[in-house]
């Protein structure tokens, strides 16, 4: 994971090259690319009917280096990559995209939780926050929020969390693990309410823990996680 980590690093510090690739390549007269063209997404529509994520992602890369200007083809492949768990190759792809359009969602959602897998949760942080900036999207927020927790970035965190609680709709939904292994769906305020007490109790602030912990279970009363954390907060 290090290593993973590292060489992501080293790669991000360098320019992107999505936006340099157009004044770099030669370019083809308009029949000749739209032949190879439609060649090429046909190639690419068959590696995919045939689960082939290789020959498909091969077949972008020509796409992208005809087409510089056309970010679908590296918006398909940063999905290509992420699907199937290439999470360093998915997020140098979202990134460049990014660089280009700032406001793509789709590469931001990539960017986010891909940095996120590798462990590069302070890169990760940034495209949650303009996530939920861009869409509102509350689960944004709480992934935003429990990043700045993972940081120790706490008034931070605590910022986000009291704005989840405030704006999250009665039917926001969020999912975890128990520890019998199965998946508990609890309120996102409940959850919010929750990850407060864990804020508060890591500051050693019990008291404040203890009735962030209460309040998450009177919304929740099965909330199997807020009441394994009020423990820690008698």
């Amino acid at each position: 994971m290090k290593r993973v980590l590292f060489m992501l690093l080293l790669v991000l510090c360098a320019s992107p090259i999505i936006a340099q690739t157009a004044d770099s390549i030669p370019r083809l007269d308009q029949k000749t690319r739209k032949v190879l063209n439609t060649q090429d997404q046909a190639s690419y529509q068959l590696a995919l009917r045939y689960a082939d994520p290789l020959v498909a992602r091969t077949k972008l890369y020509e796409l992208m280096v005809r087409n510089p200007e056309d970010l679908r083809y590296p918006e398909l492949l940063a999905g290509l990559y992420f699907e199937n768990n290439l999470y360093t190759s998915a997020a140098l792809v979202a990134m460049d995209i990014l660089s280009v359009n700032d406001k793509s969602v789709g590469a931001l959602e990539i960017a986010a939780y891909s940095l996120e897998q590798v462990g590069a949760l302070d890169r990760a942080l940034p495209h949650f926050e303009s996530l939920y900036l861009l869409t509102g999207d509350n689960f944004s927020l709480y992934k935003s929020a429990f990043i700045q927790y993972s940081l120790k970035r706490y008034d931070e965190a605590l910022n986000s969390t009291n704005m989840l609680i405030k704006n999250a709709k009665a039917d926001d939904k969020i999912g975890f693990n128990t520890s019998e292994g199965a998946t508990q769906e609890v309120s996102m305020k409940a959850a919010a309410l929750n990850l407060k007490g864990m804020i508060y109790l890591d500051k050693g602030s019990k008291p404040e823990a203890k009735t962030a912990f209460e309040e998450a279970i009177q919304l929740d009363s099965t909330y199997e996680l807020a009441k394994e954390n009020l423990k820690k907060a008698q």
